[in-house]
C-alpha cells in the first residue's frame, strides 16, 4: 500500500471513530461520558479500567476472531468491529486520564492536610 492510500484509510478510520464517539455521546443522558463504566464498576466491585477492560475484551475477541477466520468478511464488517475497539481504546484513555486527575487531587489534599497538621 502507498504513502497517500495509507493516509486516506487512516484518516478515513479516525473519522469514522470520532463519528462514532461523538453520534453515541447523544444516546446517552449523562454528562459523564465515562458513567457507565463507573456504574459497572460500582456493580462488579471494580475500578471502572476493569469494568472497561471486561467490556473491551468482547471486542477484542470479535477483533480476533475475524482475524483468524478463513471466512470473507465484509469491509463495512472490518470498519465495524476495527472502531469498536479503537473507540473502547480512546475511552480507556479518558478513563486512565481521569483516575490520574482524582489521583493527583486526592494526594495534593493529602499534602495540604499534613502541612496542616500539628504533630505532638
Amino acid at each position: 500500500m502507498n504513502i497517500d492510500r495509507f493516509n486516506e484509510v487512516v484518516e478515513a478510520q479516525i473519522k469514522r471513530s470520532t463519528d462514532v464517539l461523538c453520534n453515541k455521546a447523544k444516546e446517552y443522558a449523562t454528562e459523564d461520558r465515562l458513567h457507565n463504566f463507573k456504574v459497572a464498576a460500582e456493580l462488579q466491585g471494580c475500578s471502572a479500567k476493569q469494568a472497561l477492560a471486561g467490556m473491551m475484551a468482547k471486542h477484542t475477541v470479535s477483533v480476533y476472531d475475524l482475524c483468524m477466520s478463513d471466512k470473507l468478511t465484509s469491509i463495512d464488517m472490518w470498519e465495524e468491529k476495527i472502531t469498536d475497539h479503537i473507540n473502547y481504546l480512546l475511552l480507556l484513555r479518558a478513563v486512565v486520564e481521569e483516575e490520574d486527575f482524582v489521583t493527583e487531587m486526592l494526594m495534593a489534599d493529602d499534602k495540604k492536610y499534613m502541612h496542616n497538621v500539628e504533630w505532638k
